[in-house]
């Protein structure tokens, strides 16, 4: 979306552009028009954002649309698509990909700490928090961390973040009334410096349970 953001600011610089956009199929061009009459619409400072919104949504779907109607009628068939509004996206990764169980020596093998120490007692109480919880409750840690509530095959040590291989990180952000934050990209956990372990379990909690990733900053 940054990109076609990008492109469309050389509008000013007189790049013209219009709802539509050429594409080629088995050596044949075609015009796909992002809405009726689109090839005789021009994009314009006040349209932009319009514009960009349905070239990114186009881009995602093309060549995918008869495959994913099909999909979504064979899901139908075995679980009605109605009894989905019931759950958010985190919720259904979990009742789809299960609940596994959770190796918190080799969570805690691979992972990094910036302006912490492993013998800080913030760290020594995240990881009584770790153990103390259920492995739903991991999951939906990891999840909040992360991204995801599956582990690599390889486990910790394998995690993966935006820019390739990325452990498990916390890092020491922000004050005690603060709740903790994630960068999923990142995989990285801020932690306040809270005060006590019951602090830090409330807050985990209601993060974990109530937020989503990025959206706490």
């Amino acid at each position: 979306k940054q990109w076609y953001q990008r492109r469309v600011a050389i509008t000013a610089g007189g790049l013209e552009l219009y709802f539509a956009h050429e594409f080629e199929v088995l050596g044949e061009v075609k015009i796909h028009e992002l809405k009726p009459g689109g090839e005789d619409i021009m994009v314009t400072e006040e349209n932009k954002e319009e514009y960009v919104n349905m070239m990114v949504s186009w881009r995602f779907t093309r060549g995918v649309e008869e495959q994913f109607k099909a999909f979504l009628e064979g899901f139908n068939e075995i679980v009605p698509i109605q009894w989905l509004q019931y759950f958010d996206e985190r919720e259904l990764e979990l009742i789809l990909v299960g609940i596994q169980d959770f190796d918190i020596q080799d969570w805690q093998a691979h992972t990094i700490y910036r302006n912490y120490r492993r013998s800080d007692k913030q760290i020594q109480w995240f990881w009584q928090f770790v153990a103390d919880i259920s492995d739903e409750q991991r999951s939906r840690l990891l999840q909040f961390v992360t991204g995801t509530c599956r582990l690599p095959i390889g486990g910790f040590s394998e995690l993966m973040g935006s820019n390739g291989a990325q452990k498990f990180c916390i890092e020491r952000v922000g004050k005690e009334n603060w709740l903790p934050r994630s960068h999923t990209c990142f995989n990285r956990l801020d932690l306040p410096p809270y005060r006590s372990y019951e602090q830090l379990k409330e807050k985990l909690l209601f993060a974990t349970e109530e937020t989503e990733g990025f959206g706490q900053e």
